[in-house]
């Protein structure tokens, strides 16, 4: 067992999940595109800043690199942030990071259907179970109440960030991590800043749990998160790193329900079950099969 990865793994799916509740705190104190392109502003300079004391450069970058930088600043974070930030004004964080967590799934959903990728009989289990998992969560929260627009906003965020998945395989190669992840924030950053005066208006009610949430968000999720990200890929593989993302779910809803008091019901937890084992199975049927050495 490789046991630096794994701690890798793990720090990333808290981090990850993490970032639902700052959010949650952010979008009810301040207006969320403005505020995310603000907190990508920020963590895309200190980013660059810090791939330039590492002796990174963006000269150095491939032409499959550029397209991530690119693709990852408008899917990542354009779409599928501003769109989660923006639906959380309405939706509780848990909810949040459950829909989210269905990514892996899309990914191997939208591979099998587009890319003509084969998908083993665990792999169509494992698509089935996040279906009835996503099922059994969504009829619950909507019989209490969530709200349906700001639900879908989220599961076409989860959407766009699987298209972002499988447009950019193969960037981590090559070294340069971190100006990637800097340089890709700092597309978002602009995208956003453009788009967002024309939908809200930067009306902040300024209090400490908004500043910590803030700056929580934009030194952890934002860039420590990134890039441990790319380390792991880049130390087991894409496939193996992304086993790591059946956690987000469960970290989601658990840290929702610690630092914001979320209810949690019972469906949530056979939800969050279903679709934890759904995401394992897929990422399982995907692992190349152990060749065991011929008898002697």
């Amino acid at each position: 067992m490789d046991v630096r990865a794994l701690l890798m793994g793990l720090g990333f799916a808290v981090m990850w999940a993490s970032a639902f509740t700052s959010t949650r705190m952010i979008v009810t104190e301040a207006p969320p595109l403005l505020s995310l392109a603000l907190r990508f502003a920020l963590s895309g300079v200190i980013g660059v800043l810090i791939a330039l004391a590492m002796g990174q450069s963006w000269c150095g970058l491939t032409r499959v690199q550029w397209r991530a930088v690119v693709v990852l600043g408008l899917c990542q974070n354009a779409l599928y942030l501003g769109l989660n930030w923006t639906a959380m004004q309405w939706i509780e964080a848990g909810l949040a990071s459950i829909i989210a967590a269905t990514m892996p799934l899309l990914v191997a959903a939208l591979g099998w259907t587009l890319m003509g990728e084969r998908l083993r009989p665990m792999g169509t289990g494992g698509l089935l179970l996040g279906v009835l998992g996503v099922a059994i969560i969504m009829g619950a929260r909507l019989q209490g109440g969530s709200d349906p627009t700001g639900i879908i906003m989220c599961f076409v965020a989860a959407l766009a960030l699987a298209v972002a998945t499988l447009t950019v395989r193969g960037a981590s190669s090559g070294g340069n991590v971190m100006m990637i992840v800097g340089l890709q924030m700092l597309v978002g950053a602009v995208t956003l800043g453009l788009i967002a005066p024309w939908f809200e208006d930067w009306t902040v009610t300024y209090t400490p749990r908004l500043v910590v949430a803030f700056l929580y968000t934009v030194i952890v999720p934002g860039l420590l998160a990134t890039w441990v990200w790319f380390l792991l890929v880049g130390r087991i593989g894409a496939v193996q790193a992304a086993t790591f993302h059946f956690l987000t779910p469960f970290f989601g809803v658990a840290t929702a329900a610690l630092l914001l008091g979320e209810d949690l019901g019972a469906g949530d937890v056979i939800g969050v079950a279903i679709i934890m084992a759904g995401i394992l199975a897929v990422q399982l049927s995907k692992a190349p099969p152990v060749r065991r050495p011929p008898p002697s």
